[in-house]
């Protein structure tokens, strides 16, 4: 497709941002891809990204055909809470990591996303699932994956703009003295222990927002409800055990779950609850992920 400059707004703007005006569908990243790649070009010349737009300039696009990705599809059992075009809710089970990598090449939650998702549309000019936020291997619960580019786009666009609700149920080692609160820090890659991160009282790192809320006593521990208004790696983990010094029961990296007062099978986090308006509809939509049964001995205490 092509098109010539001719007027305001479009002279003196970028090509990257031009482009994404004029392809909404079309994520700014995957843009600046085909711009580097030679598929948008400036009167038949590759240009760079930030190149500026003037009066009677050219511009040719080519998005090319989707191409398929490398990781393969596995039969990997999946609880889809939604489903629709453009949209999947599920539940992630714990233990299951969410995307591949170094130490886990597969058996994750994107194969088995390619596995039981058979209309997906592209992400980033790759038949494959798009991953708008991560659960932790060991959390269980809601998350939301998006099958088209404009999908994943407007949906990293309402986490980044804090327009998602996420709920989170965490038993900790240990009992607040309040009964609610909100921590409001900065955290950041742990100064010595680089698997951790941490508070950083220097305020370096970024802006982690928890609102939380005491539910139950058992045991010298606590069920607790955390709204999360940001989403740091490790956020709710961090801020549990270093804010309100009670670190979450079975958490192999921020305690000691053998010295813990209660032993548990698993680390108790749970994304709980998930809300969002739909990226392309616009309707609000909310979901619920099943308790684990892990869970139940501290909710009953809320429900008694």
């Amino acid at each position: 497709m092509d098109w010539t400059i001719t007027e305001t707004p479009d002279i003196g703007e970028r090509l990257d941002k031009h482009l994404t005006r004029r392809l909404p569908d079309q994520s700014r990243s995957r843009l600046q891809e085909l711009i580097k790649e030679g598929h948008a070009t400036l009167n038949g010349k590759a240009v760079k990204p930030g190149a500026v737009l003037k009066s009677g300039d050219v511009v040719s696009v080519t998005v090319p055909d989707v191409a398929e990705v490398e990781i393969k599809a596995q039969d990997i059992p999946l609880t889809i809470l939604y489903q629709d075009a453009d949209v999947v809710v599920l539940d992630k089970a714990s233990g299951l990591v969410v995307h591949p990598a170094e130490g886990n090449p597969d058996g994750t939650l994107v194969n088995a996303l390619l596995h039981h998702i058979p209309d997906l549309s592209g992400i980033g000019g790759e038949m494959r699932p798009g991953i708008v936020h991560r659960l932790d291997k060991d959390t269980s619960g809601c998350m939301v994956v998006a099958k088209n580019d404009t999908a994943h786009r407007r949906l990293t666009e309402a986490f980044s703009e804090r327009r998602i609700s996420k709920t989170y149920l965490a038993v900790v080692n240990g009992v607040p003295k309040e009964e609610s609160g909100r921590i409001q820090n900065y955290i950041g890659r742990h100064p010595v222990d680089r698997k951790r991160m941490s508070i950083l009282l220097d305020g370096a790192g970024k802006e982690a927002v928890t609102e939380w809320k005491r539910l139950a006593v058992d045991q010298g521990c606590a069920l607790i409800q955390c709204r999360l208004l940001t989403g740091r790696t490790h956020q709710i983990r961090v801020h549990m055990r270093e804010a309100l010094q009670c670190p979450i029961l079975g958490d192999p990296i921020y305690a000691q779950p053998s010295k813990q007062r209660v032993r548990v099978p698993r680390l108790m986090l749970h994304a709980w609850k998930l809300a969002f308006n739909h990226p392309i509809h616009d309707q609000p939509m909310a979901f619920e992920a099943k308790l684990p049964a892990e869970f139940e001995a501290w909710m009953n205490r809320v429900q008694s």
